[in-house]
């Protein structure tokens, strides 16, 4: 018995050291300059995350907010034995109200602080074609037959006899977005397959080149349905840069990372 109470007591002052050296680290860590300094700038870097806006069955994309980690900046730092703004290491906050907790509602549009917009091609080769030439970021959307590895564009899934197919070989290639076009697949499939929901904002087609151009804003999905022409679409990319907006992939547009 006194051999078990002497361990005992032995254990106990192992564990108590631990935790008083690991106390004192900390409050050295607290009073070197590297987190005096990690402190001080703490309050300028931090950024409240923005909720998504949910009505009624749609959803507009949150941005997260972002802080120091003042561990693991200070790590960063620790071999150089002095403060730099340069080496500090961030943490993204998740907003309260989040895509990833909402993948029942439908996305009609991007976070309009991005600045930007995210075109969607309906299978045309010849407006395809245009894109990757000019390195003109775009999503396609493709059915098994289209499936290109090396395509520039986003790919995303849009063949429902083929799904499992084309998703095997997007994992397969590191380039599925998880996004599901309702319009084609529709809602409920799309959420069985535990994807985001999105639809277009509005279309380019044929003939409404005038009303795409005036509506045209941050945030914007805009489909380019296989019927419009490549000159509209020329017309539609120069009123883009007009209003002074970027062309990115919808996987950027309606992420919630910064």
């Amino acid at each position: 018995m006194k051999k078990f109470y002497k361990t005992l007591g032995l254990f106990a002052i192992m564990v108590f050291s631990f935790y008083y050296t690991e106390k004192i680290a900390i409050i050295m860590q607290n009073k070197s300059p590297i987190m005096m300094g990690i402190n001080e700038v703490a309050a300028s870097y931090f950024t409240e995350a923005t909720d998504a806006q949910i009505e009624g069955e749609y959803i507009t994309p949150g941005i997260n907010g972002r802080m120091i980690n003042k561990t693991k900046s200070y790590n960063n730092m620790k071999s150089f034995g002095i403060f730099n703004e340069y080496y500090l290491i961030f943490d993204e906050i998740k907003p309260k109200i989040s895509l990833q907790d909402n993948k029942d509602k439908i996305i009609k549009q991007g976070n309009k602080s991005k600045k930007s917009v995210a075109l969607i091609l309906e299978n045309n080769s010849e407006i395809a074609s245009y894109f990757q030439e000019n390195k003109i970021k775009a999503d396609i959307l493709i059915e098994e037959k289209d499936y290109n590895k090396t395509n520039l564009l986003e790919q995303i899934n849009n063949d429902n006899a083929k799904y499992n197919n084309i998703e095997t070989l997007l994992n397969k290639n590191n380039q599925n977005t998880n996004f599901c076009y309702i319009k084609t697949l529709t809602k409920e499939f799309c959420q069985k397959q535990n994807k985001y929901l999105f639809e277009e904002t509005f279309y380019l087609n044929s003939n409404n080149i005038i009303e795409v151009k005036k509506n045209i804003e941050s945030g914007a999905i805009i489909l380019i349905k296989k019927n419009a022409n490549l000159e509209e679409v020329k017309l539609l990319l120069k009123e883009i840069n007009f209003k002074g907006l970027n062309i990115i992939y919808l996987s950027e547009l309606l992420t919630e990372k910064k």
